[in-house]
């Protein structure tokens, strides 16, 4: 929990750090510590996508490969989730609800030091 926690807030730094008065370099120290991590990113129409983080601009808009989508079916089928292979994707912030980072709990130890 703490994990996903520091990931949201990671990205929501970097998405309004554009003044030259900012800590830029721990920003992208913090970031850079997400790369190529798992990572579950939840966007506005209620689908999820389970991914490797590659990386992201400065405007806050994440790239994800090797992705898989899942969304909610309202069909009667024997699985309440579909889900499909995607790639590589780009996901705007705007979109973005919520980004989970999946590793274990020494990780997650290591990578809220800074």
């Amino acid at each position: 929990m703490v994990m996903e926690l520091e990931a949201e807030k990671s990205l929501i730094q970097a998405e309004s750090s554009d003044g030259p008065n900012s800590n830029s370099s721990d920003l992208v120290a913090r970031v850079r510590k997400l790369l190529f991590r798992r990572m579950l990113v939840g966007i506005r129409d209620g689908r999820f996508f389970l991914s490797t983080f590659h990386c992201m601009d400065k405007q806050g808009n994440i790239i994800l490969q090797d992705a898989v989508e899942y969304r909610s079916t309202r069909r009667s089928s024997t699985s309440p989730m579909e889900q499909r292979c995607l790639g590589l994707i780009l996901i705007p912030s705007s979109c973005r609800l919520s980004c989970h980072v999946g590793c274990a709990i020494e990780e997650q130890l290591s990578l809220l030091k800074l």
